[in-house]
């Protein structure tokens, strides 16, 4: 060996074995930042593209946080799903530009992230989008629960290692196993959904054993409230079942969680008595939560910690500059996307009508839908609160107040007993059995008096159950009596064209892909469809979202006038007028 090579090799070995020395030291004390975004839904910058306004909470504001924690501090950076669905942004991204670069792996290589888990609506974008995402990502994405069927392995990564100055932290990623109720087979084909605490058994058990990290982290796309939908702690593949891994699988220091929307901070104490710190933040970057942690080293070179948190409000923050520069060409090019003009509203349509009773909203998304799936009968329900179309030009932005998620639309076969049973179950988690005119329309969370609740915490009263479930039917025409129970209260008087509709008869009905894999219980709860007989119900579906077809519906219309069809109404109809205003006024306060 020359002199030469023989020094190159010295100094090869050396650097390796500082680089090991430098990985495998440990220090005495040490601190610690992590920062949790979860359900951005496309908020990277600091504008509503849907409304066209500026927007409380983005990434480029959470970047400015950023930069100021990591001048002084060690920093991870995690992000808990939900950010391929939502703002106009990244539906761009997802269908219209798709030779690019994904807008999401660029911000996310730009901003430093150092781990992922991958969310529902990130799955809703389709194996061609997030299978895009993942292979652009300079960090892992994770999700151990979601097994591919090909060799029974994790297909995304199932957790991760990251390292500073020594200290070692775990990261497992799980999503929620829901999936396969809310989503059509073709967007997570190949996939399986596990239960969420057997997988963090299963991994925190091999994670400990294996790796040997000095601080264990969950990063969850799940929620807290384990009793969303009318389920029990016990039910198997909860949606919700954050709170549950932390009491049932010990190991974890801090379980960040997401996918509700809701803000959490808190210890929950596992069943070998130690404790657990849960975070998350709400939606649309405008919170993230911030973990504290202090590393102070033992005798035998474990470590005594300390886990604070906090959730930070992004509102007080400005966006930084130097972010929107570096994405200043993708920002123009989904404004300019946004800003095409689809047709003309001649009179404006208002989603929240929808809470009460027959609107113009909901009945011209069943109007299109009936045209598309060439059915007889439409189901569709107000999926948001307040999405207001104003009367003169309508532009691509509008179609998402006009309609929030990437739906197919499927034509299915129902029978005339299931569609009145599907309404009779819609309307039962919707209206209240009212004794007088005095009582609330709708279904409020209530205290032990039967009053609504007012949160103090979120400044709004609540509804019992989700607005987006709240179907209606066009094609027929029938009546809804408050003052009746839940499975009594629906009346079919006849086909709207005045044809007679029959309980045993079969008809081609149009309804949305969640509601058609079984979301929110409408076909196995209320028409009583066996779970493996609703997708052989499934007569075709779309090739692309039903907000695609909506937009191309209004462009060959040019002019469009909503108006309510009048195909249903609500009785005792002196009852429903009182009612209904004074809940306005209660929802109104929110």
């Amino acid at each position: 060996m020359t002199i030469k090579k023989l020094l190159l090799a010295l100094i090869i070995c050396w650097s390796f074995n500082y680089a090991l020395k430098s990985q495998t030291s440990k220090p005495a004390s040490y601190n610690l930042i992590i920062v949790e975004t979860s359900d951005i839904h496309g908020s990277v910058f600091n504008f509503d593209f849907i409304n066209q306004r500026e927007s409380f909470g983005s990434l480029s504001k959470v970047q400015t946080l950023l930069n100021q924690l990591r001048k002084d501090n060690s920093v991870i950076l995690l992000d808990n799903g939900d950010i391929l669905q939502g703002q106009p942004s990244v539906y761009y991204y997802n269908y219209e530009n798709t030779k690019d670069h994904h807008l999401i792996s660029k911000v996310y290589n730009y901003m430093n992230y150092d781990a992922a888990t991958m969310g529902n609506h990130d799955i809703e974008a389709g194996h061609a989008v997030y299978d895009k995402v993942v292979k652009e990502s300079n960090f892992p994405w994770m999700a151990a629960n979601a097994i591919n069927t090909s060799d029974g392995k994790p297909y995304f990564n199932p957790y991760t290692i990251i390292l500073r100055d020594g200290i070692k932290i775990a990261v497992l990623g799980l999503i929620t196993p829901g999936i396969p109720k809310w989503l059509p087979e073709e967007l997570w084909s190949g996939i399986e959904f596990d239960d969420m605490v057997e997988s963090a058994k299963e991994w925190l058990s091999y994670i400990m054993e294996n790796e040997k990290p000095d601080l264990m982290v969950g990063l969850f796309h799940s929620g807290f409230d384990y009793t969303y939908g009318n389920v029990t702690y016990d039910t198997y593949l909860n949606e919700n079942a954050s709170k549950i891994v932390a009491e049932q699988v010990p190991g974890f220091d801090i379980i960040f969680v997401g996918h509700d929307h809701r803000t959490w901070n808190e210890k929950v104490k596992s069943i070998d008595g130690s404790e657990v710190l849960v975070m998350g933040p709400t939606s649309s970057g405008r919170q993230v939560a911030k973990a504290k942690i202090h590393f102070q080293q033992n005798a035998d070179g474990t470590y005594n910690k300390s886990v604070t948190g906090e959730i930070v409000d992004m509102k007080p923050y400005k966006p930084d500059s130097l972010f929107n520069a570096t994405f200043q060409n993708e920002f123009n090019e989904v404004k300019e996307f946004v800003s095409r003009k689809v047709g003309d509203f001649t009179k404006t349509a208002d989603s929240h009508d929808a809470l009460y009773g027959p609107s113009e909203f909901i009945d011209l998304i069943n109007e299109v839908q009936l045209e598309i799936a060439e059915a007889e009968i439409s189901f569709a329900a107000p999926l948001s609160f307040g999405s207001v179309i104003k009367e003169g030009p309508v532009y691509v932005s509008d179609m998402f107040k006009l309609y929030r998620f990437e739906n197919f639309l499927y034509t299915m076969k129902l029978s005339g007993k299931e569609i009145d049973n599907y309404l009779e179950y819609s309307f039962g988690n919707w209206y209240n059995t009212m004794q007088s005119p005095d009582d609330n329309l709708l279904q409020f969370n209530v205290d032990s008096s039967g009053k609504p609740v007012y949160s103090e915490k979120y400044k709004s009263y609540s509804l019992k159950n989700n607005f987006y479930n709240f179907d209606v039917a066009s094609g027929i025409k029938y009546t809804v009596d408050i003052s009746k129970n839940m499975g009594d209260m629906v009346e079919i008087i006849s086909m709207t064209n005045g044809d007679a509709f029959y309980m045993d008869s079969i008809y081609h009905v149009a309804i949305n892909s969640y509601r058609g894999n079984g979301g929110g219980g409408h076909l196995e709860q209320g028409a009583g469809i066996e779970k493996d007989e609703i997708k052989s119900r499934i007569i075709k579906s779309t090739e692309q979202d039903l907000r695609f077809y909506l937009m191309k519906w209004i462009e060959e219309k040019g002019s469009i006038t909503p108006e309510p069809k009048n195909e249903w109404r609500v009785i005792p109809q002196e009852w429903w007028q009182k009612a209904k205003e004074r809940d306005k006024q209660l929802l109104n306060k929110n």
